[in-house]
Parts: structure tokens; C-alpha cells; sequence
């Protein structure tokens, strides 16, 4: 059987909220465990790159020195002074969503 895309991101988010392991949940709903563990893999990797931000956008009264990072429904300012320590947990927190 074939799924789209969209199907397999629905089976991965249904999963995530199950609480069961990645192999359990796919024996369970009669999918490949193997094939099941690709979907959820592909669904938490994504391309490296980076965006132009312009100093104009920067220096907007109401993003005073902050980046602010969007991703879906989810934004997270992030200070320009922050330390690295703290910029690592905030991106391992935010690739989680």
C-alpha cells in the first residue's frame, strides 16, 4: 500500500501522541515497523540553510535586538545577547515542535 505524504505525516503526528514506541504503534495499525521508522525520521529532518534578514527588518521598533524564528504556528524571539548554552537548548526545544 501506498500513502501520500500527507498520510504519513498524519500517521507520525498520531503516533508522537500515542505515547507507544515507533515499532508497537506500527505493528499495532498493521504498518512496516522499517518503513514506519523512516516516515517519523524524514518528518524530523529538514534541509540546513539560511535566511537573509535584512538591517531594516532588524532594527524595527518592535523587534528590538531579537531574532524571531517561525516555524508553522509556532515564532520564539530569541535575544541578540544570548549565550550560546542557552541559544542551543532554545533550537533543541524548537526543532522538537
Amino acid at each position: 500500500m501506498t500513502f501520500s505524504t500527507e498520510e504519513k505525516a498524519m500517521w507520525v503526528a498520531d503516533w508522537k501522541q500515542s505515547g507507544m514506541s515507533a515499532y508497537a504503534y506500527a505493528k499495532e495499525n498493521g504498518l512496516v515497523p522499517q518503513t514506519f521508522f523512516r516516515w517519523a525520521k524524514a518528518e524530523n529532518t529538514t534541509e540546513p540553510g539560511f535566511v537573509e534578514v535584512s538591517t531594516e527588518i532588524m532594527l524595527k521598533p518592535h523587534y528590538p535586538h531579537q531574532i524571531v524564528i517561525e516555524k508553522g504556528d509556532v515564532k520564539i524571539h530569541i535575544p541578540c545577547g544570548i549565550g550560546r548554552n542557552e541559544l542551543q537548548a532554545i533550537m533543541a526545544g524548537f526543532w522538537r515542535v
